[in-house]
Formats: C-alpha cells, structure tokens, sequence
C-alpha cells in the first residue's frame, strides 16, 4: 500500500494545471515536469517503446507473454488537472483507519471533509483516504488514473506468470480543458481497443457520455447618459438577463441527473456596450442535443428581430461549437470490451456500476477517432475541489481490474 501512496503523492505535488486560453499543446510548460518524469519511471520499471511527443504525449508497450495471438489493448489517463481550483502547492494528507467522523482539513480556516454532506465517506470507514489540506484541489483526476497504469504494469512485469497479450499505456495532456484526445495519435498507440481510468468511486464503467457544445453569445448595446436615455439607451447586460430567462429553469446541473441534459452558464462579464455569455451544453440523447443548440439559435434570432430597427444589425452574435459526442454509438459494435471489464470486476468482488458519464473523457473522442474506449473508476471523488480524496483501497482495486482485464483478454478461445 505503501509504494501505491508514494508514487500518487510523488504525482499530485506536481502542479500541472491546464490552461483553457492557451493555445499550445501541452497548455501549460509545467505539464512538462510530470510529463517528463513519468518517461523516466516507465524506463526504470521496464516498459519497452516508451515515446514522449513534442506536445508531451507519451506512449509505452508491455510486450505480450503468450505464444497464442491476443487482442492489443490500451489504457489511459491524463496528468493534467483542471483550471477550475488551484493545483499549486498541494499538500495531501494521509488519514488512516477512518472512523467516519468529519475530517478537519484545514482548521485555521474551518474547512472540514464531512460525511454529513458527503455521504460518500461512509463507504470507506475503515480504509485509508488521501485528501487536500482545504486550500487546493487533490489531483485524483487523474493523477490516480496514471498512479493504478503504472502499478499495474510494473505488477505484471514483476509477475511473468500472470498470461496477458500486447498491452499499450498512453498518458495525455490537456484533457480537464477538452484537448486530451486531440493530438492523440490512434494509429501510432496501435490497440484493437482501450480503457481509459478516469472514473470516479469504486466499480464505475461507463460507455455513455454527454454530447457536448459550448456557446458564446455577445450582446451589444448603446451607452448613452442615464438622465437622456429613454428610448437611446441600450444595456447589454439586460439583455443577457433576458436571454438566460428564456432557457429552461430547470435543465441546469444543480436541477438534473442521470440522462437529463442541461444548459450551465459558466461565466458571464459585460458592461452597457457589451456582454459576454458563455455557457456549456450537454445532452446523451443526440435529438434532444440537436433541440438545445437549436433553442439558443431561437433565442438568438428572437432578440435581434425585436431590436432590429432600434439597433440596426444583429444584437446578439451567437457561436455554438460542439466538442465531443456520446462514445456509446461507437462502443456497442465492440460490446464485448465492455463485458470484458465488466467479468473482471466480478471475478475480484466488485459491483460493477454500469452508468452514463454526466461529463467526458478522452475516451469519448478517441472513440470516434476509431480506438472504442469505455471508462472505468480510478476511485477519487469531489474533483476539481478542496474536497477532493481518494481511498487507497479503492485504487488497489482499480489496479487488481486492470490486471485482470489484462489477464481475461489472454484467455484462449
């Protein structure tokens, strides 16, 4: 368990927080030090064909141990960490045996890790948790992905008795701002399919994600002294307050669950001549996806035909990208490497979780770039918060899964 500890912290105190608005590849430099890092470690495990790309994406083979042909298969995690918390100065703690109290993560700011309000905790009482100390996010994602690959591979390197094929580990950059899979190179990592082990609690395997846009909307309008304006004045900030009322109250995430989709607007900066709404869009069904990018469309039109002839051009310039699709319509051609993953939990007494993804992975695009790949937990919960832990058991868990997904593909049929 030790070791498992080790190299996890060895992992998350390195600040690799990416960066939306850069436009390189990796998005921040100090992605680099853990990408850099990692190469080192793979060579000194004994991984053969270990590759780092000049956008820091690494690739590395365990070669197969059968005589038989066997599938190649992959796994894959990210080491970046997400812009929304700070990943700077991270300093973890170590709780052992929790009894299922409150966990006082900062007491000089009354921050506290507690059951009350995430119930979660209550499954791991007994069991080791690594948490923040209350001031940063703890890196779980995915730097808890990366720590289970490694050990894993180093397990079946250490354990030539243990049957496997051809097995392909990719670590990328970049996946917390949705670029992870961009510059992924299919062809090169050269697997019949992957795992990517991104998810959350124990047992999670999911083959369902959002389908995804983002929209900017920029309204415009006329400053004109506030004691002359009747009939001048045009506030773009009101019309933005209008528009945000014309979407559905309750398809937000605070209001919705499972394979309810939502409109959340992230972020909203404007004065009287201008503001900017920007604001994400998800849905599983690929129908009602289509319907909601068609709304902000109707919206759109709506306000530029009632301030037409005040305004004289469009008031409201919407810009609606989407950024990945659900991976089911590409997974369930190649159940199987579902029903593969789903064998080794159970063969190791674990309940598999079988659930739509309320958000994205490399997986999602990197199974529409031809490599089907389901997403299995790596055990933290809370990302992307001070309230970020992960139980140490649970990790274990996701390495003895790995092993055996690798062990249940060597299989002779």
């Amino acid at each position: 368990m030790q070791h498992l500890i080790d190299r996890f912290i060895g992992y998350v105190t390195i600040d690799t927080e990416s960066d939306p608005n850069s436009q390189t590849t990796p998005s921040t430099n100090k992605q680099w030090d853990l990408a850099n890092l990692l190469v080192k470690e793979l060579n000194t495990i004994g991984l053969q064909d270990i590759t780092i790309d000049n956008k820091a994406y690494i690739m590395a083979t365990l070669p197969s141990n059968v005589a038989h042909e066997v599938p190649t298969i992959g796994f894959i995690s990210h080491f970046d960490t997400s812009p929304d918390f700070s990943g700077a100065h991270i300093k973890p703690q170590v709780i052992t045996n929790y009894d299922g109290k409150d966990i006082v993560l900062n007491a000089e700011l009354n921050i506290v890790l507690s059951p009350s309000y995430f119930k979660d905790l209550l499954q791991y009482k007994g069991q080791t948790l690594i948490t923040t100390n209350g001031t940063t996010l703890l890196g779980a994602d995915d730097k808890a992905g990366i720590t289970e690959i490694v050990t894993a591979m180093e397990y079946l390197i250490n354990h030539p008795e243990i049957p496997h094929g051809k097995i392909r580990i990719a670590f990328t950059p970049d996946e917390e701002i949705g670029r992870g899979a961009h510059h992924f190179d299919v062809e090169k990592f050269g697997a019949d399919w992957a795992y990517t082990m991104d998810g959350s609690q124990v047992g999670e395997l999911e083959y369902e994600n959002f389908n995804a846009a983002s929209a900017k909307i920029t309204f415009k309008g006329k400053s004109v002294h506030p004691g002359y304006a009747k009939g001048k004045m045009i506030n773009s900030m009101l019309i933005a307050n209008h528009f945000i009322n014309e979407l559905p109250k309750e398809e937000t995430p605070e209001m919705t669950k499972g394979y309810e989709g939502f409109f959340h607007i992230h972020h909203l900066s404007g004065s009287i001549e201008e503001t900017v709404l920007e604001l994400i869009i998800r849905d599983h069904n690929k129908r009602k996806f289509e319907n909601r990018k068609e709304l902000i469309d109707k919206i759109t039109k709506k306000i530029n035909k009632k301030f037409a002839k005040q305004f004289g051009e469009d008031i409201a310039i919407a810009d609606i990208q989407d950024q990945y699709y659900n991976m089911k319509e590409k997974v369930l051609p190649v159940k199987h490497i579902v029903d593969i993953a789903e064998k080794a939990m159970r063969t190791l007494g674990i309940k598999p979780l079988i659930k739509p993804i309320r958000g994205g992975t490399d997986g999602c695009q990197l199974s529409y770039k031809g490599l089907p790949c389901p997403n299995i937990f790596a055990g933290g919960h809370n990302f992307h918060g001070k309230y970020e832990y992960v139980p140490v058991e649970s990790m274990q868990k996701a390495v003895q899964v790995i092993v055996k997904i690798a062990e249940l593909t060597a299989e002779k049929k």
